[in-house]
């Protein structure tokens, strides 16, 4: 978190010094000038300007979080950029100003005085709105890039706190600070900073679709550097550099660096020292103004701000035009369902048969899919929430068990924008991908055959160093298979099931298979005692090899295993429950990756046409992976998980974590819908 809080810290820091001591100089021109009366004035313009920066925050993260994915990367990375030059022209002007920022000050607050309550309190409201707002918006964009809202709120509260301390003490006269110094060294921080904010919102463009390059990477240090450890966190969090950049990310970094800093230090050495900051002095009388209720204007100029904030949010929010109830059963799919109007709509979906059902609101021409409802139950009622464009619309309701009903079609007028919509994948679209995988199974068990039989008879040769490398030849290879472990039915308990549940853990009678014969093999069992173990399991390999053809392998598994074969790998093998005294955890890891691979090679088509930009990500999390693994092999042995140092263990987890949450999107993209 304190990684994420330091470049908060920093413009917290910074920006509430710059705020403050505009504040400080304001208060005491006022009290040397005998207008101690007039200091509320000071202090409704500030309340104004802290109104005005929070309800700025608000608005920047609740019309993001109300953008799609997508327009949220673009409309993150846009105000990225904005935020790198706010911050820019801000060390640079500080840099510029710092000699005669305590006179210029004085000089306004002089005149305004004689101007009446607005002017003066519009001078603090915009020395300190700036500051507010350029607060505010880099907040937000380093909140953003750090993923978190927590570090980065609270190092810029810790900086604020320093800095109205700091304010404090030059005013009493018991602090002395060198400005120019102390801006100087913060401005070439911040500029590094920004920097990292640059690349980090360069890279939100990329992923929002607005720039290109976004698989064109000009390094990629995953495979050697931790991303999890405190360094590279660290240094993530306070510069935004990654250990896997774009060329856009890397020239924009670089070039800003090589163009701003040299700027900025050429323009340090030509200034003057900056004297003291010293308090104003006046001795002219100040009229006092009229009187009127204290609390009026401070409310007012905090309301404003917030009203305001919350009508652009109300109306950036997208909301639903209208509401109707439709009904879903077996018999009366879309009972109630009228032509909407175009826009944001909410249907209220009523189960009103006696099974649970699933409802999609569909083209009925192209069976794409504009929004859906999961588990409805009977009697109960949910909203469905869609955008409708002009077109045909129907309801698809799917009772569990039951055949599908489609509705009657309705057709809306007008236009509306394009609408985008999920055209779902069918059994006769996965149809082929299925055939390929399964000649890939079947090739597979033929060779684990020969495999497990070679291994049976190690064992019964007595050639037991031999068997434990037959033995890992052979795991790895059902180890590859794992898109059809669920088809496999009761062989896999055989072939591949773990001591974990058993009564008699690995002396349990029922423990079998590969892993029994681990055990024995690294635990010192005699080839007698591993001899019927063996023959079950060549045994188990050869029913299963002539079962699998007419086993039912459901289409819709293939996208469902894209995920889970390294999910298992995660939860068992990365722990090394499953180890049995090898040490091969990592290898049965390689061969679930490759596993993995096949199966993306046969629904490489359908997520190509589904998504064209997840497969470039996945493939480059799978290299990732691949390097790692191949650095914890060498020659025939495998570096056992236990025995792993912390970076590498964490950075297998990480590799491997990363891979799963691309691959998620797997089974919504190539999910199968019925249809009627």
């Amino acid at each position: 978190m304190w990684d994420d809080a330091f470049p908060s810290f920093l413009i917290g820091l910074r920006e509430g010094l710059e705020a403050g001591l505009i504040v400080s100089i304001l208060v005491a021109t006022l009290v040397r000038a005998d207008a101690k009366s007039r200091l509320p004035q000071v202090w409704t313009g500030v309340l104004a300007a802290i109104a005005l920066a929070l309800s700025f925050g608000a608005v920047l993260t609740f019309t993001a979080a109300n953008l799609s994915a997508t327009a949220q990367e673009a409309f993150g990375g846009v105000l990225s950029v904005i935020a790198v030059a706010f911050v820019t022209a801000m060390v640079f002007w500080m840099r510029r100003s710092a000699r005669t920022f305590s006179g210029e000050i004085k000089e306004k607050v002089t005149g305004a005085l004689g101007m009446g309550a607005g002017v003066l309190m519009l001078t603090s409201f915009l020395a300190v709105g700036r500051e507010g707002l350029e607060t505010a918006l880099f907040l937000w964009t380093t909140a953003r890039a750090a993923g978190e809202s927590a570090g980065p709120l609270a190092g810029a509260a810790i900086g604020l706190v320093l800095a109205a301390a700091l304010c404090w003490g030059l005013y009493r006269r018991v602090l002395r600070i060198n400005l120019t110094k102390f801006f100087t060294a913060t401005g070439v921080v911040l500029i590094v900073i920004a920097a990292g904010v640059l690349g980090y919102g360069l890279r939100d463009l990329q992923e929002g679709g607005v720039l290109p390059g976004l698989t064109s990477y000009a390094f990629d240090l995953s495979g050697s550097v931790d991303a999890g450890s405190w360094y590279s966190t660290l240094i993530q969090g306070v510069f935004n550099l990654m250990p896997t950049m774009t060329w856009l990310q890397v020239v924009g970094y670089v070039g800003y660096l090589a163009v701003v800093m040299p700027l900025f230090v050429r323009g340090v050495k030509t200034n003057s020292p900056e004297p003291a900051p010293a308090t104003a002095e006046s001795s002219e009388p100040v009229p006092s103004p009229r009187r009127r209720p204290v609390w009026v204007v401070p409310v007012a100029v905090v309301a404003v701000p917030a009203v305001v904030a919350g009508l652009v949010v109300a109306v950036s929010r997208p909301k639903p035009a209208s509401s109707e109830t439709v009904a879903v059963s077996e018999t009366e799919c879309g009972k109630g369902f009228t032509a909407p109007d175009t826009g944001r709509q909410t249907f209220q979906m009523h189960n009103t048969g006696d099974k649970t059902a699933e409802v999609y609101l569909i083209d009925p021409a192209t069976n794409a899919v504009y929004g859906e409802v999961e588990g409805l139950a009977p009697g109960t009622t949910r909203d469905l929430v869609a955008t409708v464009a002009g077109g045909s619309y129907a309801w698809r309701c799917v009772p569990t068990g039951a055949k599908a009903v489609t509705s009657a079609t309705v057709h809306v007028s007008g236009g509306g924008g394009a609408v985008k919509a999920v055209v779902p994948v069918s059994e006769k679209d996965l149809a082929a991908p299925l055939k390929a995988y399964k000649a890939y199974v079947d090739q597979g068990l033929a060779t684990l055959v020969t495999q497990t039989r070679q291994l049976s008879d190690d064992i019964a040769g007595n050639h037991l160093a031999k068997a434990r490398t037959d033995w890992l030849t052979a795991h790895r290879t059902y180890s590859s298979l794992g898109a059809a472990y669920g088809t496999f039915e009761d062989f896999d308990q055989k072939i591949n099931g773990r001591a974990d549940g058993l009564a008699g853990g690995v002396q349990d009678k029922d423990f079998a298979g590969f892993h029994r014969i681990e055990y024995g093999l690294w635990h010192g069992q005699s080839a007698a005692e591993l001899k019927v173990p063996a023959q079950q399991l060549a045994a188990a390999v050869v029913g299963l090899r002539k079962a699998f053809p007419t086993q039912d392998f459901d289409p819709g598994d293939l996208p469902l295993r894209a995920h889970e074969i390294l999910e298992n790998a995660l939860q068992f093998e990365l722990t090394a429950d499953t180890d049995e005294g090898s040490g091969t955890n990592l290898a049965t890891v390689d061969s679930n990756l490759a596993g993995t691979r096949e199966l993306l090679t046969v629904l490489k088509p359908l997520l190509t046409k589904e998504s064209p930009k997840l497969l470039p990500g996945v493939d480059a999390d799978i290299a990732r992976l691949q390097k790692l693994l191949d650095s914890a092999h060498r020659g025939g042995s495998w570096t056992p998980v236990e025995q792993l140092d912390g970076t590498t263990k964490a950075q297998l987890d990480g590799a491997t974590g990363q891979l799963l949450e691309d691959l998620a999107p797997v089974p919504d993209l190539l999910e199968i819908r019925k249809s009627a």
